[in-house]
């Protein structure tokens, strides 16, 4: 048998997208590191994940959820009533309670990040129950890659730390909506729908990637973008590869190593493994997020 959450409710979902960053709001990323997990949620509030193949078999995990996160063996959920849960290890593993009064969960290797509903951005590192250290506060979007942290603020101001959970911000750039962190990269999509992606230290060069974006993912050597017309674009290798077009009518991109996920705006959850051309899977319908680990 899965876990349950003790008490969880079943509700729907949230009408707009946890993971998907707009021209006015920005969320959590649901791109991945290169597992072979996948994770939905359906309308119904009801977080599933499937780990292997493509066509592994799903595994309930939760009801009455509004974001799932997903990053190597941990699982995290941010139910409806803002508290938040992490497991570790197998699909059946046992939550454990992490927070309350949570608007955003970020999972990366042993961190966990939570962003408070007034604001303020706690980090953990090690175990389920470390404690957790204050980042920072006036925090609209949290972002965690390996020993780097990323912020947007209030203002639109983003900021990266690399190293310590105590460690000085940097100021990376302003007028930011969202922003996305995969190893040595960093990249952020302006409030004018431009996706900007730098590589190497905090300090690199931005390289302009692409125009009128509403959500930007980054995975390894890949950067994936979705259009404001629902087209959903990736490039790999180098800042300036040339773009490949991968789907339409999108509403959600995910990336994770060599596999896409796209998410269609009639709920259906595709996702791809290999190249950038090879063929799309359906993996789920009546689907409104999409993350990969």
């Amino acid at each position: 048998m899965h876990s349950k959450i003790p008490s969880a409710i079943a509700l729907l979902a949230a009408a707009s997208l946890v993971g998907v960053g707009t021209a006015t709001t920005a969320s959590a990323t649901v791109s991945g590191d290169g597992g072979d997990r996948i994770g939905t949620l359906r309308a119904d509030g009801t977080a599933y994940v499937k780990e292997g193949g493509l066509s592994a078999t799903w595994v309930e995990e939760a009801l009455g959820v509004k974001q799932i996160v997903l990053a190597g063996d941990r699982i995290g959920i941010l139910q409806v009533d803002g508290d938040a849960y992490v497991k570790e290890g197998g699909l059946s593993g046992r939550w454990v309670k992490e927070a309350t009064d949570i608007k955003q969960l970020a999972l990366s290797g042993d961190r966990i990040g939570v962003l408070k509903a007034n604001g303020d951005a706690y980090v953990k590192e090690g175990g389920l129950s470390a404690t957790w250290v204050k980042e920072a506060t006036k925090v609209k979007e949290l972002e965690l890659s390996g020993d780097r942290i990323g912020i947007v603020k209030g203002n639109g101001d983003a900021y990266v730390k690399e190293g310590g959970l105590s460690a000085n911000w940097v100021l990376e750039a302003r007028d930011v909506t969202d922003i996305d962190l995969a190893g040595k990269r960093i990249g952020v999509l302006t409030g004018r729908g431009v996706a900007h992606v730098k590589e190497g230290g905090l300090s690199a060069t931005w390289v302009k990637e692409a125009t009128d974006i509403i959500q930007l993912e980054l995975s390894k050597n890949r950067i994936g973008v979705l259009k404001d017309d629902g087209v959903a674009y990736v490039k790999e290798g180098g800042l300036s590869a040339r773009w490949v077009k991968e789907a339409t009518d999108i509403i959600q991109i995910a990336l994770s190593g060599d596999r896409i996920g796209v998410l269609k705006a009639n709920g259906d959850a595709h996702v791809k493994e290999g190249g950038l051309s090879a063929r799309w899977v359906l993996e789920a319908t009546d689907v409104t997020e999409l993350s990969l680990s």
